[in-house]
């Protein structure tokens, strides 16, 4: 838990330097530029292909992990496992263990005690959900800045907006719903039956050595019971409120809290722990006739595991693959349709087209135009009579360019042409180039 809020709450306060000319915050979603930011990668709107990569190797990852290790996202890292841990332990914190917030639950006169308690423990949660909020939106802009903002009241609306709607959700579904979000609105739980299988590693109850089950009082005959003494610890402390010797439930997160219970009674008795334990289902002819458990390396290492884990790495070496091979330079060429193409009063034909130019560094740069095609072309920018442009840094430009075929060339009276364009950086003589059309007067 600690964990995973730290990265939540701290990491938009992590500082990386990019230049004067680009933000320093290392994880920044720039809606306003159209761009996001992670610690030496930027990744323009054009290339949300990486934004999917990302996702796809996210839903490979859940699967892989579910299939070797049952729901240990739901039980370890999912945020509303974790919040819902947070905001337990702050309520145990201030009313005390089970048995005195069972007992303060089950008061009905609201005395002066019970409304303090329950007081403070609201206004508590309030402030988890308000930070929970406020860490939200400064993934969106600098947060120093914007938290100077939101204090002095300067800040858009919309960022008040989204922490208020983000605390009182978190508000809710830590201190109430809690496991109801589990059980009825998180549609993993009916997924998960299809990426387990015998093999997976889940937590589960031996009832082979558990049952019968009963309390060991003294002249009971040992050897007729088991060694579950029906204490019901793994119940009480179980967040989905299930009984784990049951078997396997679509309630269940993987949490393994019943694990640890049940290994303190086993303690405090003199038996062996693992009464209840992670297992998986095809060791239980094995373990029944006493011999012990294949390795987990023989149940994680399987073909099921080993397909996901191979289309992961794929996705992740393709992602980087295209991280690396990427311009850092790029044009796109679009031809004015209406007209395709204008006669000027010398007869020859021009065509315009709509040139956008990217400049991804962190500098100003001048950038040459050129055109390979039929020798009789020739090309003019407009607004100015040379053939660069400077580009300023980060940020794109559109810029006009007209391709002429003097009177009575082959491209003037021929239906279309092909043409490429080039563009090329004369700082780092890196190139990119478009191929389009050139319509002659043949063309209607």
């Amino acid at each position: 838990m600690a964990f995973t809020l730290g990265i939540y709450y701290l990491t938009p306060w992590i500082r990386w330097d990019r230049g004067s000319l680009l933000p320093d915050q290392a994880v920044l979603i720039d809606l306003a530029n159209r761009r996001f930011y992670f610690f030496w990668i930027e990744i323009w709107s054009h290339e949300f292909y990486f934004v999917a990569g990302l996702l796809i190797m996210a839903g490979l990852g859940l699967f892989l992990f579910t299939s070797a290790l049952g729901r240990v996202w739901c039980g370890y890292t999912c945020p509303q496992t974790v919040w819902t841990d947070l905001f337990i332990l702050v309520e145990r914190w201030i009313e005390g263990d089970r048995n005195a917030r069972l007992r303060l639950h089950r008061q009905k006169k609201m005395d002066f005690r019970k409304a303090r308690l329950v007081a403070t423990k609201w206004i508590a949660w309030f402030g988890i959900g308000l930070a929970t909020g406020g860490a939200w939106v400064f993934y969106f802009s600098d947060a120093p800045t914007l938290l100077v903002d939101l204090v002095t009241g300067q800040a858009h609306p919309v960022a008040y907006t989204t922490m208020l709607v983000l605390t009182f959700t978190t508000f809710f579904f830590g201190g109430f719903a809690r496991e109801q979000i589990c059980i009825y609105a998180c549609p993993w739980p009916r997924i998960q039956a299809a990426m387990m299988d015998e093999d997976t590693l889940t937590v589960g109850y031996r009832e082979w050595r558990g049952e019968p089950r009963g309390k060991h009082r003294k002249g009971d005959d040992a050897k007729e019971l088991g060694d579950c003494i029906d204490c019901m610890a793994c119940v009480n402390v179980c967040p989905m409120g299930i009984d784990i010797r049951d078997g396997q439930q679509m309630e269940c997160i993987t949490c393994a809290l019943c694990i640890d219970a049940c290994d303190d009674i086993m303690d405090k008795i003199g038996k062996p722990r693992g009464l209840i334990d992670y297992l998986a289902f095809s060791d239980e002819p094995r373990e029944r006739e006493g011999n012990p458990p294949r390795p987990v390396w023989a149940h994680i290492f399987r073909f099921r595991t080993m397909m996901y884990t191979g289309l992961w790495s794929l996705v992740g070496v393709g992602l980087v693959f295209a991280l690396f091979i990427r311009p850092e330079i790029e044009m796109t060429v679009a031809p004015l349709r209406n007209p395709t193409f204008v006669t000027m009063s010398d007869g020859s034909i021009r065509n315009t087209y709509d040139v956008r130019l990217l400049n991804k560094h962190g500098e100003d740069r001048p950038f040459r135009l050129t055109i390979k095609g039929d020798p009789s072309l020739y090309m003019q920018l407009e607004g100015t009579p040379y053939e660069t442009v400077t580009v300023k840094a980060n940020e794109t430009k559109l810029q006009k360019l007209h391709i002429i075929a003097p009177r009575h060339s082959a491209p003037a009276d021929a239906e279309r042409v092909d043409v490429r364009i080039w563009v090329e950086d004369l700082t780092t003589h890196e190139r990119a180039h478009n191929d389009t059309i050139f319509n002659g007067r043949t063309n209607k």
